[in-house]
Parts: structure tokens; C-alpha cells; sequence
């Protein structure tokens, strides 16, 4: 399965780090996370619960950036 969600981050390194935060996440089986559309694309594993996959990426991503937000 594969959503789309929208993002809010600052600077195109803060997007990266924040992409790859979002793929060492249990669940993902890719992401990607453009900061010109500002929006994340993530793949997620067969029978992953997306939502709770979701809440733990945001988690990773406050991590590596605090300021950072998805929209669920």
C-alpha cells in the first residue's frame, strides 16, 4: 500500500534526514519525501498497520528534526 501525506519542514537537508528517518522506520518499506512539493510518499510493508507505522515514523522524524511535521 501507498500514501501520500503532506509535510512541513524547512531546508532540503532537514527533508532528507527526515526521509531517511521515515525508511529505517519498522513498517516502510520505502519513502520518498520531496521538499519542492513538500509531500512524502511512503510505501509500507505488506499487513502493516499504517497508522501505527505512521505515529512511529513521526517519531523518528521529531529525532532528527523537531520542528518537522507530517499530517496524518
Amino acid at each position: 500500500m501507498k500514501k501520500t501525506y503532506k509535510v512541513e519542514v524547512d531546508c532540503a537537508n532537514c527533508a532528507a534526514k527526515m526521509e531517511e528517518a521515515v525508511k529505517a522506520t519498522a513498517g516502510v518499506k520505502d519513502a520518498t519525501l520531496s521538499f519542492m512539493t513538500l509531500k512524502l510518499k511512503v510505501e509500507f510493508e505488506d499487513g502493516a498497520d499504517v497508522d501505527v507505522v505512521m505515529q512511529e515514523a513521526v517519531k523518528n522524524c521529531k529525532k532528527v528534526e523537531d520542528d518537522c511535521e507530517i499530517f496524518l
